[in-house]
């Protein structure tokens, strides 16, 4: 069982910390799916300073092959962080780096090496959105993740997206129940196969055009929760990975009870995120800032 994170990856800083650590939403997906059994890649761009060093060590350290990333001249992505009460608060972003500004396209030769995946999982911060269609094309599943922001979930976003995926994954914390049910059901309206709202400890909502299931969340204890970084990302990820051993293919789908299991898994192992320094360790001092090399 094999899949693949294409697109982003980015440096978390946390400055309260002092110290950044190695992320991005499809990094993140491709190394929780190994530490849950799968085999998993990543593609994407990485920068050429030091940061990406530390981005593409960790990763190979991980176990996450990346026999096909490229890497570009100019930084790498880097997002500023602190932990206030155990939460992530961002404080902005440096665009991304590279990886956004010079993504990758899949040509025939990245197809081909694309359709060797059970489950190809890509992201709004991937701008991945051209390349989405022969994903899909390749009869494979696809995964895609919405993040919380506003600005992706516009009707012209989500009609352009939400035809090429199987899987649509929404943050909806910050939404009721009826805001979020309401944003599952135009994305499958949309084109989507599934669509999956995690609200936090609220649990989640998970909506395939016919049946509605409600997630739990397994309780932490609060005094030893580190941060919630990655806490999505791994939820995604148990979600997918528990699919994948129920069967799930682009023309079969696990039942309504299997599905239920599925999300029972993913809030388990969402829950032992929270315990984890950054999205998975590998934090390193922060230095003067990192040096860009040819």
């Amino acid at each position: 069982m094999k899949v693949l994170g294409f697109g982003d990856n980015i440096i978390d800083r946390f400055n309260d910390r002092r110290v950044v650590y190695p992320g991005g939403n499809c990094v993140n997906f491709a190394v929780f799916a190994r530490k849950l059994g799968l085999d998993a890649d990543y593609l994407g761009v990485f920068g050429n300073d030091d940061y990406a060093d530390l981005l593409r060590g960790a990763i190979a350290l991980e176990g996450v092959g990346t026999p096909h990333c490229v890497i570009r001249e100019g930084p790498s992505g880097i997002s500023n962080l602190t932990v206030v009460d155990g939460e992530r608060v961002f404080g902005g972003w440096n665009g991304g780096g590279v990886t956004v500004s010079e993504p990758l396209t899949l040509d025939p030769a990245l197809l081909a090496y694309a359709a060797e995946f059970a489950l190809t999982h890509s992201s709004v911060y991937s701008r991945s959105e051209h390349d989405l269609p022969a994903l899909h094309g390749l009869g494979r599943l696809v995964s895609y993740d919405f993040s919380s922001e506003d600005d992706f979930r516009t009707h012209g976003y989500l009609s352009r997206v939400c035809p090429s995926i199987d899987l649509a994954l929404f943050s909806c914390s910050h939404l009721s129940v009826t805001e979020t049910t309401a944003l599952l059901e135009k994305a499958v309206r949309l084109g989507a196969r599934m669509a999956l709202g995690t609200r936090g400890t609220a649990g989640s909502i998970l909506w395939d055009g016919r049946n509605l299931l409600a997630g739990s969340c397994e309780p932490v204890d609060e005094e030893a929760i580190v941060d919630t970084m990655g806490c999505g990302d791994a939820y995604l990820a148990a979600f997918v990975a528990a699919m994948l051993w129920a069967g799930w293919t682009r023309e079969e789908l696990p039942s309504a009870a299997q599905r239920a299991e599925c999300l029972t898994s993913a809030a388990s192992f969402a829950a032992r995120q929270t315990l984890v320094d950054g999205a998975f360790g590998h934090g390193q001092p922060v230095g003067d800032g990192a040096t860009t090399r040819m």
